[in-house]
């Protein structure tokens, strides 16, 4: 990841507002592969346009699910194939956490409701 503080460098309460080029996956995985990670990020944008198509074989909270990981997937995707890069900014004060970006959070709402949906389908 490069660090760029000329564009943005505002602290809050509990994060800080950095610019920061990620060129690869979550954590950095995968850094310098951006046509490999475009090609995932096409792919999975891909089956989840076909799981949320067939609706009616989802229930509400599936669908949400799918929606919100599609539109963080399609929002790092963009950045990805358009720069090179995904520009991640949320960096938290409170823990020591790599910083990432609005897609990132959609991305993990989306995966909390398919977790949460199959440990209440458990019980």
């Amino acid at each position: 990841m490069i660090y760029n503080k000329k564009f943005i460098n505002k602290d809050f309460l509990l994060f800080r507002l950095d610019f920061v080029k990620n060129y690869g996956a979550a954590f950095n995985i995968f850094s310098g592969n951006r046509i490999f990670l475009s090609l995932i990020s096409i792919i999975f944008s891909i089956l989840l346009i076909y799981l949320i198509y067939r609706k009616n074989t989802l229930n509400q909270l599936d669908l949400f699910a799918y929606s919100f990981i599609l539109g963080g997937t399609i929002g790092n995707g963009i950045d990805r194939i358009l720069k090179g890069f995904v520009i991640d900014f949320i960096n938290l004060n409170i823990i020591n956490f790599p910083v990432f970006n609005i897609a990132d959070i959609s991305i993990n709402v989306g995966f909390i409701f398919l977790i949460y949906r199959i440990f209440r389908n458990k019980q």
